[in-house]
C-alpha cells in the first residue's frame, strides 16, 4: 500500500509503527454552525480511507475531536443571545447526526476541547519549561516558533518566508510576529478556566496535539484533514507536540483537496453554498458518496446538482444490475453457456484485482469505482446474452462482488424492491380467473396473459394490463432472462 505524504510530497510505502495496527487522527469541526459539503468531503474521504485500512486487515484506532470552544462559537453565541456551551452542544449534536446520515462511521475516540483543558495546560507548562513558549504580561501564552528548528516541515514552508504574504496578526504582546497563542487570557463574558497564567481558554492549535498524545500516543501513523489545515493548524500542532515530547508526531500527513461548486469556490455571497444537511434532504447519502469518490481525495472536487443527479442514476444502474443478477439466479432455466460464464467470471476477478490495486495506490477511489462500473457493464452484457440459462454460481458471485465493493466504500445500494402488493391477486382473478393466494404466482399468471395478448396482437388487452399495473405503481420490465413485474422507481 502506498500513501501520498503531504509533508514529503511523494507516495511512500505504508509501514505502520506497530505491525497490523494503525493509529489515525482527523481534525473535526468547530461546532458553531452546520457543516457544509466542503467539510463533508474531508470527513467522507477519511471514512473511506479508514474503511479500506480495516478491509485490508489493519486494526484501526481512529480519533476525531470536536472544537467546542473557539472565537467563532463565542461570536455566534453573542449574536444569538445564548451561551457558547448552548451553541456548541447544538451543533455538536447536529454534526454527529448528519455524519450518521452520510454513513460516516463514528470515531473510536471523540474528545471535546472543553473536556481536555487539563492535558492542554500540562502540555503548555512543559513547553514553557523547555523554552518553547512564554507567558505574556496580558495573560496570553505564546509558542515561540523560532525555537523549533523543524518548523515548516509539515507544510513545506520556510520560516524566513512566512513573514511575506502570510496573514499574521499584529500583537505587541508577542516576542515575534510568527508566534501563535497556546492560551488566551479571559475576556468578559467568555468561557474560561483556571490556569497558572490566570483565567482563560486554549488557543485553537493547542487542543489536537494534546488530544493525540493522550488518546493515541505519539507518534501516530496518519494525521489528516482538509488542505486548508496544512498551514498553520497542522504545522502548529506538530511543532507543539514534537517540542513538548521530543518524538515524532505523525509519520504520514494526508490532506484532501478543496471542493468547488460548478467550477467556483463555494461562497455564501455567490449563492453556491450548501450544507450537508440540505444536500441530503434532496439526494441519498449513497449518491453523494459516489459522486465524491469519483474524484481522487487529493484533487479538487467539482460539485453540481447535475453531477449529483448523474450519480443517483449511476447508483440506480448499479443496484438494478445487482437485483437483476440475483433475480436471474432464482429464475435460471436451461443449460448455461460455459464460455459466456467463464468470461463473466474472469471479469469479476479482474474487477476485484483492479479495485484492490487502485485502493492500495493512495486510495484511488476513482479508479476503484471505474473498475466496478466496467463489471456492471460486463454483467449486463452477460445477462442479455445468456437469457434465462445463467450459471448461477458465477452470477451470484458477480452480484456479491459488486455489492461488496461498494459496501467497502460505505456506499449502500438501494434496498431490493418491496414485495409485490396483494392487489395483484384481484388483477389475476379478473384476467385469468386465478383464485389462489400466492402473489408471486399471480404475477406469473398476469405476465403469461400479457404474453398471450401480445402474441395474438391483442393490444387492447396488453395495454389494459399495463394500465392496471401502472395504477398500482407497478411496471413490467422485459429482460433477456424473461419479464417481471416491479415497482416504478
Amino acid at each position: 500500500m502506498k500513501i501520498y505524504n503531504s509533508s514529503t510530497h511523494k507516495k511512500e510505502d505504508f509501514q505502520p509503527i506497530k505491525e497490523g495496527k494503525v493509529r489515525m487522527y482527523v481534525c473535526g469541526p468547530t461546532v458553531y454552525d452546520n457543516i457544509h459539503i466542503g467539510n463533508a468531503r474531508t470527513f467522507i474521504s477519511f471514512d473511506v480511507i479508514r474503511r479500506w485500512l480495516i478491509a485490508s486487515g489493519y486494526e484501526v484506532t481512529f480519533a476525531q475531536n470536536l472544537t467546542d470552544v473557539d472565537d467563532k462559537i463565542i461570536n455566534r453565541a453573542n449574536e444569538q443571545g445564548r451561551t457558547a456551551e448552548e451553541v456548541a452542544t447544538e451543533f455538536s449534536d447536529k454534526f454527529i447526526a448528519v455524519m450518521h446520515k452520510a454513513n460516516v462511521m463514528d470515531p473510536d475516540v471523540r474528545p471535546r476541547a472543553t473536556k481536555e483543558i487539563g492535558p492542554m495546560i500540562g502540555m503548555i507548562k512543559t513547553l514553557i519549561e523547555q523554552g518553547h513558549a512564554y507567558a505574556a504580561d496580558n495573560g496570553d501564552v505564546y509558542f515561540a516558533v523560532r525555537s523549533d528548528p523543524a518548523y515548516g516541515e509539515v507544510s513545506g514552508r520556510k520560516i524566513d518566508d512566512l513573514m511575506v504574504g502570510a496573514r499574521i496578526e499584529e500583537n505587541e504582546d508577542k516576542n515575534d510576529p510568527l508566534d501563535f497563542a497556546l492560551w488566551k487570557a479571559a475576556k468578559p463574558g467568555e468561557p474560561m478556566w483556571n490556569s497558572p497564567w490566570g483565567k482563560g481558554r486554549p488557543g485553537w492549535h493547542t487542543e489536537c496535539a494534546a488530544m493525540v498524545h493522550r488518546y493515541l500516543g505519539t507518534p501516530i501513523d496518519i494525521h489528516g484533514g482538509g488542505s486548508d489545515l496544512a498551514f498553520p493548524h497542522h504545522e502548529n500542532e506538530c511543532a507543539q507536540a514534537t517540542c513538548a515530547w521530543h518524538e515524532g508526531f505523525a509519520n504520514t500527513w494526508m490532506h484532501t483537496g478543496m471542493l468547488l461548486v460548478d467550477g467556483e469556490k463555494m461562497s455564501k455571497s455567490l449563492g453556491n453554498f450548501f450544507t450537508l444537511e440540505e444536500v441530503l434532504e434532496k439526494h441519498s447519502a449513497a449518491a453523494l458518496r459516489l459522486l465524491m469518490l469519483q474524484t481522487h481525495y487529493r484533487s479538487p472536487l467539482d460539485f453540481s446538482w447535475e453531477r449529483l443527479e448523474g450519480a443517483e442514476n449511476s447508483l440506480a444502474r448499479i443496484a438494478g444490475t445487482v437485483q437483476n443478477l440475483r433475480w436471474a439466479v432464482s429464475h435460471a432455466e436451461g443449460e448455461p453457456d460455459a464460455e459466456l460464464a467463464a468470461k463473466l467470471d474472469a471479469a469479476v476477478d479482474a474487477a476485484k484485482a483492479e479495485f484492490e490495486a487502485q485502493m492500495n495506490d493512495d486510495f484511488n477511489t476513482a479508479g476503484a469505482v471505474a473498475a466496478y462500473f466496467q463489471l456492471v457493464t460486463e454483467a449486463n452484457t452477460y445477462l442479455d446474452q445468456a437469457g434465462s440459462a445463467v450459471d448461477t454460481d458465477v452470477v451470484a458471485g458477480a452480484a456479491a462482488s459488486i455489492a461488496g465493493a461498494f459496501a467497502v466504500l460505505g456506499i449502500e445500494l438501494p434496498e431490493p424492491e418491496e414485495e409485490l402488493p396483494v392487489g395483484l391477486l384481484g388483477v389475476a382473478a379478473g384476467l385469468c380467473a386465478y383464485t389462489g393466494d400466492d402473489v408471486n404466482e399471480a404475477a406469473e399468471r398476469i405476465l403469461a396473459a400479457r404474453a398471450e395478448a401480445r402474441a395474438a396482437k391483442n393490444w387492447d388487452v396488453a395495454d389494459a394490463i399495463r394500465d392496471q399495473l401502472r395504477d398500482m405503481g407497478l411496471m413490467i420490465e422485459d429482460t433477456a432472462a424473461g419479464s417481471r413485474i416491479k415497482h416504478v422507481k
